[in-house]
Protein backbone atom coordinates (compact mmCIF):
# COMPACT_ATOMS: atom_id res chain seq x y z
CA UNK A 1 0.00 0.00 0.00
CA UNK A 2 1.54 3.69 -1.08
CA UNK A 3 1.30 6.00 1.25
CA UNK A 4 -1.20 7.76 0.04
CA UNK A 5 -3.26 5.17 0.39
CA UNK A 6 -2.08 4.68 3.73
CA UNK A 7 -3.21 8.24 4.56
CA UNK A 8 -6.39 7.46 2.83
CA UNK A 9 -7.24 4.88 4.72
CA UNK A 10 -6.54 6.50 7.91
CA UNK A 11 -8.61 9.43 7.26
CA UNK A 12 -11.86 7.09 6.13
CA UNK A 13 -11.04 5.56 9.55
CA UNK A 14 -11.04 8.65 11.33
CA UNK A 15 -14.03 10.45 9.72
CA UNK A 16 -16.18 7.31 10.14
CA UNK A 17 -15.31 7.13 14.05
CA UNK A 18 -15.91 10.31 14.33
CA UNK A 19 -19.60 10.12 12.34
CA UNK A 20 -20.01 7.04 14.32
CA UNK A 21 -19.96 9.17 17.46
CA UNK A 22 -22.19 11.79 16.36
CA UNK A 23 -24.59 9.26 15.58
CA UNK A 24 -24.36 7.81 19.04
CA UNK A 25 -24.28 11.25 20.92
CA UNK A 26 -27.73 12.36 18.51
CA UNK A 27 -29.65 9.48 19.03
CA UNK A 28 -28.85 9.25 23.11
CA UNK A 29 -31.82 10.94 24.81
CA UNK A 30 -29.89 11.92 27.71
CA UNK A 31 -27.40 14.17 25.48
CA UNK A 32 -27.77 17.87 26.16
CA UNK A 33 -28.03 17.95 22.81
CA UNK A 34 -31.78 16.28 22.21
CA UNK A 35 -33.08 19.12 24.42
CA UNK A 36 -33.80 20.48 20.70
CA UNK A 37 -35.69 16.83 20.46
CA UNK A 38 -36.83 17.58 16.70
CA UNK A 39 -33.11 19.01 15.58
CA UNK A 40 -31.35 16.08 17.29
CA UNK A 41 -33.75 13.59 14.74
CA UNK A 42 -33.55 15.33 12.07
CA UNK A 43 -29.42 15.69 12.24
CA UNK A 44 -29.08 11.91 12.79
CA UNK A 45 -31.18 11.86 8.76
CA UNK A 46 -27.85 14.48 7.68
CA UNK A 47 -24.99 12.05 9.39
CA UNK A 48 -26.85 9.26 7.95
CA UNK A 49 -26.31 10.89 4.35
CA UNK A 50 -22.57 11.83 5.24
CA UNK A 51 -21.64 8.35 6.42
CA UNK A 52 -23.07 7.26 2.95
CA UNK A 53 -21.21 9.48 1.03
CA UNK A 54 -17.55 9.08 2.77
CA UNK A 55 -18.41 4.63 1.76
CA UNK A 56 -18.85 5.79 -1.36
CA UNK A 57 -15.73 8.25 -1.42
CA UNK A 58 -13.77 5.30 0.41
CA UNK A 59 -14.94 2.73 -2.63
CA UNK A 60 -14.54 5.18 -5.23
CA UNK A 61 -10.30 5.20 -4.56
CA UNK A 62 -10.68 1.27 -5.83
CA UNK A 63 -10.39 2.15 -9.42
CA UNK A 64 -9.58 6.41 -9.06
CA UNK A 65 -6.82 7.75 -7.10
CA UNK A 66 -8.04 11.38 -6.90
CA UNK A 67 -9.39 12.36 -3.52
CA UNK A 68 -8.44 15.74 -1.58
CA UNK A 69 -9.73 17.07 1.39
CA UNK A 70 -9.80 20.78 2.92
CA UNK A 71 -6.20 20.20 5.14
CA UNK A 72 -6.20 23.80 6.67
CA UNK A 73 -9.87 24.39 6.71
CA UNK A 74 -12.48 22.49 7.36
CA UNK A 75 -11.04 18.92 7.34
CA UNK A 76 -13.93 18.06 5.13
CA UNK A 77 -13.57 16.91 1.38
CA UNK A 78 -13.30 19.45 -0.75
CA UNK A 79 -16.37 20.51 -2.89
CA UNK A 80 -15.05 19.39 -6.16
CA UNK A 81 -15.49 15.14 -4.58
CA UNK A 82 -19.35 16.30 -3.32
CA UNK A 83 -20.00 17.25 -6.87
CA UNK A 84 -18.13 14.25 -8.45
CA UNK A 85 -20.36 12.34 -6.45
CA UNK A 86 -23.92 13.72 -7.27
CA UNK A 87 -22.98 13.25 -10.84
CA UNK A 88 -21.72 10.06 -10.55
CA UNK A 89 -25.17 9.18 -8.73
CA UNK A 90 -27.11 10.87 -11.60
CA UNK A 91 -25.10 8.76 -14.23
CA UNK A 92 -24.66 5.07 -12.49
CA UNK A 93 -27.75 3.62 -13.62
CA UNK A 94 -26.41 4.37 -17.70
CA UNK A 95 -22.56 3.60 -16.50
CA UNK A 96 -23.78 0.19 -14.42
CA UNK A 97 -25.11 -1.06 -18.21
CA UNK A 98 -21.52 -0.62 -19.15
CA UNK A 99 -20.04 -2.80 -16.76
CA UNK A 100 -20.48 -6.87 -17.12
CA UNK A 101 -22.21 -8.18 -13.80
CA UNK A 102 -20.75 -9.63 -10.58
CA UNK A 103 -20.38 -12.73 -11.68
CA UNK A 104 -19.42 -12.52 -14.76
CA UNK A 105 -16.39 -10.24 -13.73
CA UNK A 106 -15.61 -12.94 -11.33
CA UNK A 107 -15.45 -15.31 -14.02
CA UNK A 108 -13.29 -13.44 -15.88
CA UNK A 109 -11.12 -12.67 -12.82
CA UNK A 110 -10.55 -16.33 -11.95
CA UNK A 111 -9.72 -17.28 -15.88
CA UNK A 112 -7.17 -14.59 -15.74
CA UNK A 113 -5.64 -15.96 -13.23
CA UNK A 114 -5.33 -19.34 -13.95
CA UNK A 115 -4.03 -18.25 -17.61
CA UNK A 116 -1.64 -15.47 -16.95
CA UNK A 117 -0.65 -15.92 -12.88
CA UNK A 118 -1.18 -12.76 -12.43
CA UNK A 119 -4.02 -10.08 -10.70
CA UNK A 120 -6.59 -8.63 -13.54
CA UNK A 121 -5.98 -5.17 -12.32
CA UNK A 122 -8.08 -3.66 -15.02
CA UNK A 123 -10.83 -6.28 -14.32
CA UNK A 124 -10.45 -5.44 -10.03
CA UNK A 125 -10.83 -2.01 -10.94
CA UNK A 126 -14.00 -2.43 -12.96
CA UNK A 127 -15.43 -4.64 -10.50
CA UNK A 128 -14.81 -2.15 -7.63
CA UNK A 129 -16.10 0.48 -9.94
CA UNK A 130 -19.23 -1.12 -10.89
CA UNK A 131 -19.67 -1.94 -6.78
CA UNK A 132 -19.06 1.61 -6.29
CA UNK A 133 -21.66 2.64 -9.04
CA UNK A 134 -24.65 0.59 -7.11
CA UNK A 135 -23.84 2.37 -3.74
CA UNK A 136 -24.04 5.42 -5.07
CA UNK A 137 -27.38 4.71 -6.93
CA UNK A 138 -28.93 3.42 -4.23
CA UNK A 139 -27.60 5.43 -1.63
CA UNK A 140 -28.79 8.83 0.51
CA UNK A 141 -25.49 10.75 -0.33
CA UNK A 142 -24.65 14.00 1.09
CA UNK A 143 -25.19 16.41 -2.23
CA UNK A 144 -24.66 19.87 -2.80
CA UNK A 145 -28.15 20.66 -1.93
CA UNK A 146 -30.17 18.47 -0.62
CA UNK A 147 -33.86 19.85 -0.95
CA UNK A 148 -36.20 20.97 1.87
CA UNK A 149 -38.95 18.30 3.89
CA UNK A 150 -41.53 19.32 6.38
CA UNK A 151 -41.54 17.50 9.45
CA UNK A 152 -44.25 18.99 11.67
CA UNK A 153 -47.38 20.47 11.29
CA UNK A 154 -49.30 22.12 13.79
CA UNK A 155 -51.59 25.49 14.18
CA UNK A 156 -50.61 28.60 16.55
CA UNK A 157 -53.49 29.27 18.59
CA UNK A 158 -52.74 32.82 18.98
CA UNK A 159 -52.44 34.01 15.28
CA UNK A 160 -54.90 30.95 13.99
CA UNK A 161 -51.83 29.82 11.49
CA UNK A 162 -50.57 26.89 10.77
CA UNK A 163 -47.08 25.88 10.99
CA UNK A 164 -44.20 24.15 9.51
CA UNK A 165 -40.78 22.21 10.87
CA UNK A 166 -39.00 22.50 7.27
CA UNK A 167 -35.08 21.50 6.82
CA UNK A 168 -32.48 21.29 4.24
CA UNK A 169 -28.94 20.55 3.54
CA UNK A 170 -26.19 22.05 1.90
CA UNK A 171 -22.51 21.66 1.17
CA UNK A 172 -20.46 25.22 0.87
CA UNK A 173 -18.28 25.30 -1.66
CA UNK A 174 -16.53 27.93 -0.54
CA UNK A 175 -15.58 26.67 3.52
CA UNK A 176 -16.50 22.88 2.19
CA UNK A 177 -18.46 22.49 5.33
CA UNK A 178 -21.96 20.07 5.14
CA UNK A 179 -25.02 22.04 7.08
CA UNK A 180 -27.89 21.82 7.76
CA UNK A 181 -30.93 23.78 8.13
CA UNK A 182 -33.85 24.08 9.65
CA UNK A 183 -36.79 26.38 10.07
CA UNK A 184 -40.52 27.34 11.65
CA UNK A 185 -42.59 28.83 9.56
CA UNK A 186 -46.49 30.15 10.12
CA UNK A 187 -48.22 30.19 6.55
CA UNK A 188 -50.44 32.71 6.07
CA UNK A 189 -51.90 31.58 3.01
CA UNK A 190 -55.89 31.60 2.78
CA UNK A 191 -56.24 28.34 1.03
CA UNK A 192 -53.43 27.02 3.73
CA UNK A 193 -55.04 27.98 6.55
CA UNK A 194 -59.19 27.01 5.90
CA UNK A 195 -57.49 23.83 4.64
CA UNK A 196 -55.84 22.81 8.10
CA UNK A 197 -57.23 25.29 10.62
CA UNK A 198 -59.95 24.27 12.59
CA UNK A 199 -62.67 26.83 14.34
CA UNK A 200 -60.96 26.30 17.41
CA UNK A 201 -57.63 27.14 16.55
CA UNK A 202 -56.46 23.56 15.96
CA UNK A 203 -55.03 21.04 13.44
CA UNK A 204 -57.97 19.85 11.18
CA UNK A 205 -58.02 15.82 11.49
CA UNK A 206 -59.89 15.82 8.29
CA UNK A 207 -55.98 17.32 6.37
CA UNK A 208 -54.77 13.67 6.28
CA UNK A 209 -50.95 14.82 6.25
CA UNK A 210 -49.01 11.78 5.86
CA UNK A 211 -45.43 13.12 7.43
CA UNK A 212 -42.89 13.72 5.90
CA UNK A 213 -44.03 15.61 2.86
CA UNK A 214 -40.95 16.25 0.56
CA UNK A 215 -40.71 19.91 0.11
CA UNK A 216 -42.38 22.73 1.44
CA UNK A 217 -46.39 21.84 2.55
CA UNK A 218 -48.17 24.88 1.19
CA UNK A 219 -47.96 23.50 -2.77
CA UNK A 220 -48.54 26.86 -4.89
CA UNK A 221 -44.45 27.72 -2.43
CA UNK A 222 -43.33 24.46 -2.43
CA UNK A 223 -40.86 25.24 -5.54
CA UNK A 224 -39.95 28.47 -4.90
CA UNK A 225 -39.33 27.66 -1.77
CA UNK A 226 -36.48 24.93 -3.42
CA UNK A 227 -35.20 27.72 -5.30
CA UNK A 228 -34.50 29.79 -2.17
CA UNK A 229 -33.06 27.51 -0.01
CA UNK A 230 -30.57 26.41 -2.95
CA UNK A 231 -29.77 29.89 -3.24
CA UNK A 232 -29.92 31.37 0.38
CA UNK A 233 -27.13 28.14 1.59
CA UNK A 234 -24.45 29.61 1.68
CA UNK A 235 -22.12 29.76 5.32
CA UNK A 236 -21.10 33.19 3.96
CA UNK A 237 -24.75 34.36 4.84
CA UNK A 238 -25.59 34.78 8.54
CA UNK A 239 -28.65 33.22 9.65
CA UNK A 240 -30.04 36.69 10.05
CA UNK A 241 -29.75 37.57 6.84
CA UNK A 242 -31.12 34.03 5.99
CA UNK A 243 -34.05 34.62 7.54
CA UNK A 244 -34.25 38.25 6.91
CA UNK A 245 -34.64 37.54 2.77
CA UNK A 246 -37.29 34.63 3.72
CA UNK A 247 -39.20 36.89 5.36
CA UNK A 248 -38.97 39.51 2.78
CA UNK A 249 -39.39 36.62 -0.60
CA UNK A 250 -42.46 35.13 0.88
CA UNK A 251 -45.45 37.78 2.10
CA UNK A 252 -47.76 34.87 3.51
CA UNK A 253 -44.84 33.04 5.01
CA UNK A 254 -43.48 34.22 8.50
CA UNK A 255 -39.86 32.78 9.82
CA UNK A 256 -40.24 32.32 13.54
CA UNK A 257 -36.97 30.43 14.09
CA UNK A 258 -34.24 29.51 11.33
CA UNK A 259 -31.45 27.18 13.07
CA UNK A 260 -28.02 26.00 11.42
CA UNK A 261 -26.21 23.31 12.15
CA UNK A 262 -22.33 23.53 10.84
CA UNK A 263 -20.27 20.32 10.93
CA UNK A 264 -16.51 21.00 11.30
CA UNK A 265 -13.99 21.87 11.03
CA UNK A 266 -12.64 18.18 11.82
CA UNK A 267 -9.09 17.46 13.17
CA UNK A 268 -7.23 14.32 12.00
CA UNK A 269 -3.66 13.38 13.02
CA UNK A 270 -0.88 14.17 10.70
CA UNK A 271 -3.37 14.75 7.99
CA UNK A 272 -5.30 18.59 8.88
CA UNK A 273 -2.93 20.87 8.91
CA UNK A 274 -5.76 23.88 10.64
CA UNK A 275 -4.41 24.19 13.91
CA UNK A 276 -0.63 22.98 15.08
CA UNK A 277 -1.30 22.52 18.71
CA UNK A 278 -4.06 20.17 18.10
CA UNK A 279 -1.97 18.57 15.86
CA UNK A 280 0.74 18.05 17.33
CA UNK A 281 -0.81 16.82 20.37
CA UNK A 282 -3.15 14.27 18.41
CA UNK A 283 0.08 12.87 17.09
CA UNK A 284 0.88 11.50 20.04
CA UNK A 285 -2.33 9.22 20.72
CA UNK A 286 -1.24 5.58 20.77
CA UNK A 287 -4.12 4.44 18.49
CA UNK A 288 -4.84 6.52 14.87
CA UNK A 289 -8.46 5.23 15.29
CA UNK A 290 -8.25 7.55 17.96
CA UNK A 291 -6.18 10.43 17.02
CA UNK A 292 -8.94 13.00 15.94
CA UNK A 293 -11.92 15.65 16.95
CA UNK A 294 -14.72 16.92 15.48
CA UNK A 295 -16.70 19.87 16.01
CA UNK A 296 -19.80 21.76 15.25
CA UNK A 297 -21.71 24.85 15.59
CA UNK A 298 -25.80 25.22 16.15
CA UNK A 299 -26.62 28.78 14.89
CA UNK A 300 -30.30 29.99 16.34
CA UNK A 301 -32.42 32.81 15.11
CA UNK A 302 -35.73 33.87 16.34
CA UNK A 303 -38.63 36.46 15.49
CA UNK A 304 -38.83 38.27 18.59
CA UNK A 305 -42.30 40.19 17.51
CA UNK A 306 -44.25 40.83 14.43
CA UNK A 307 -45.08 44.05 12.89
CA UNK A 308 -48.94 43.75 11.56
CA UNK A 309 -49.67 44.20 7.87
CA UNK A 310 -50.54 47.48 6.82
CA UNK A 311 -53.50 48.22 4.45
CA UNK A 312 -53.57 51.65 3.11
CA UNK A 313 -55.74 53.71 -0.18
CA UNK A 314 -52.04 53.98 -1.84
CA UNK A 315 -49.80 51.28 -0.23
CA UNK A 316 -49.76 48.36 1.69
CA UNK A 317 -47.02 46.57 3.81
CA UNK A 318 -47.63 42.95 4.01
CA UNK A 319 -46.57 41.45 8.07
CA UNK A 320 -42.81 41.61 8.86
CA UNK A 321 -40.85 39.81 11.64
CA UNK A 322 -38.37 41.61 13.31
CA UNK A 323 -35.28 39.25 14.58
CA UNK A 324 -33.47 39.41 17.42
CA UNK A 325 -29.22 39.08 17.32
CA UNK A 326 -27.93 39.03 20.87
CA UNK A 327 -25.34 42.32 20.34
CA UNK A 328 -24.91 41.72 24.48
CA UNK A 329 -22.99 38.35 23.44
CA UNK A 330 -20.10 39.67 20.54
CA UNK A 331 -19.96 36.52 19.11
CA UNK A 332 -23.58 36.54 18.45
CA UNK A 333 -23.16 39.78 17.10
CA UNK A 334 -20.72 37.92 14.55
CA UNK A 335 -22.09 35.39 13.97
CA UNK A 336 -25.78 37.06 13.19
CA UNK A 337 -27.71 35.05 15.70
CA UNK A 338 -30.16 35.28 18.81
CA UNK A 339 -28.06 32.16 19.96
CA UNK A 340 -25.41 29.63 19.01
CA UNK A 341 -23.53 26.54 21.00
CA UNK A 342 -20.19 25.15 19.61
CA UNK A 343 -19.48 21.47 20.35
CA UNK A 344 -16.75 19.14 20.13
CA UNK A 345 -16.76 15.63 20.31
CA UNK A 346 -13.40 13.66 20.98
CA UNK A 347 -12.14 10.07 21.95
CA UNK A 348 -10.89 9.52 25.55
CA UNK A 349 -7.68 8.95 24.43
CA UNK A 350 -6.95 12.37 22.22
CA UNK A 351 -9.04 13.71 25.31
CA UNK A 352 -6.44 12.34 27.64
CA UNK A 353 -3.41 13.55 25.78
CA UNK A 354 -4.61 17.22 25.36
CA UNK A 355 -5.51 17.07 28.96
CA UNK A 356 -2.05 15.89 29.80
CA UNK A 357 -0.73 18.46 27.65
CA UNK A 358 -2.35 21.12 29.63
CA UNK A 359 -4.49 22.47 26.69
CA UNK A 360 -7.97 21.15 27.30
CA UNK A 361 -8.93 24.91 28.30
CA UNK A 362 -7.01 26.39 25.51
CA UNK A 363 -8.64 24.31 23.00
CA UNK A 364 -12.25 24.35 24.39
CA UNK A 365 -12.92 27.29 25.19
CA UNK A 366 -16.23 28.49 24.56
CA UNK A 367 -17.29 24.75 23.53
CA UNK A 368 -19.48 21.85 25.43
CA UNK A 369 -17.12 18.73 25.28
CA UNK A 370 -18.45 15.35 24.77
CA UNK A 371 -15.86 12.13 25.06
CA UNK A 372 -16.18 9.00 23.32
CA UNK A 373 -15.65 6.14 25.38
CA UNK A 374 -16.31 2.57 24.72
CA UNK A 375 -19.70 3.11 22.25
CA UNK A 376 -20.81 6.10 24.54
CA UNK A 377 -20.50 9.28 24.94
CA UNK A 378 -19.64 11.37 28.23
CA UNK A 379 -21.22 14.96 28.62
CA UNK A 380 -20.57 17.76 30.32
CA UNK A 381 -16.52 17.12 31.34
Amino acid sequence: MSSSQETAERYFSAISAALDGLDVFLRDDRSPFYKHGLVAQVAVEYIARLESSFSCWRNRLGFMERFRISRAGSGFPIFQNVLELENDRRQATQRLDAIPEPAELRAEMADFILRHKAFPKDLRQAMAERLYLEDVKDGRIFSPHILPRTVKVSVNPKTRRPYYVVHWGAFDGSENLPMIYMATLEDSSKDMVSALVTGDARLNPEAGIDLPVEGLLNPELAHSFDDFAEKNAAYSLSPATIADNLDKDFETLHPKQLRRVILGPFYSAGITEHNSTVTDILAKVRRPENAWLLTWTVQEIYSKTERPERRGLWSSEPARQEFYVNTDNLEAARQGVSAYEKHALIPHEAYQALYAAGKTEEIFDDFSVHILSNGQVISDV
